[in-house]
């Protein structure tokens, strides 16, 4: 059994997009959005390389990779430790970039050039402050669907006017 439960995979799945910390040649560090997470397998994750030359440069200087995900209506997620490997072809890097086929992203996918595995060494949990007080998880799913319904009326009333 590896280290990605099926909660992990499930965060993973139904977000995507996750914010990636690599450390630059000067100690400081890197944080990144990424919005083509992918499982690789039960150890590893991958994302290709859409535009993030620091992330990859960072990487090939030093493989240390932390991984931030959080599904946005629970306000929990997981942090993935691990070691990254810039790959940029052979079965692995086909098996990355061909996890997007049919995918909303396929056609940036077509013309990328590297993708990055990750063994993921460490895993830990994620969970929002606005649980201390005794709320649960279906109140706070509830409120965050809620906040981003309001966000999307907001935006489709304001594109509305614009038009």
């Amino acid at each position: 059994m590896g280290i990605l439960t099926e909660d992990m995979k499930r965060v993973i799945s139904q977000n995507r997009l996750g914010f990636y910390a690599t450390v630059c040649p000067d100690g400081t560090p890197n944080l990144s959005p990424k919005g083509t997470t992918m499982i690789y397998d039960d150890d590893h994750l991958g994302f290709v390389n859409l535009g993030s030359p620091t992330t990859l440069s960072n990487l090939a200087a030093n493989p240390a990779i932390e991984i931030s995900m959080v599904d946005l209506f629970i306000r929990k997620g997981y942090r993935f430790k691990g070691t990254a490997t810039i790959v940029t072809e052979g079965p692995i890097f086909d098996g990355i970039r061909d996890s997007y086929k049919g995918s909303s992203v396929q056609p940036l996918i077509d013309n990328v050039k590297a993708a990055v595995l990750i063994k993921i060494e460490r895993a830990l949990p994620l969970i929002s402050p606005a649980y201390l007080p005794g709320v649960t998880e279906e109140e706070t799913r509830a409120q965050w669907e809620q906040h981003w319904g309001q966000v999307t009326n907001d935006y489709h009333a304001e594109t509305a006017k614009q038009s």
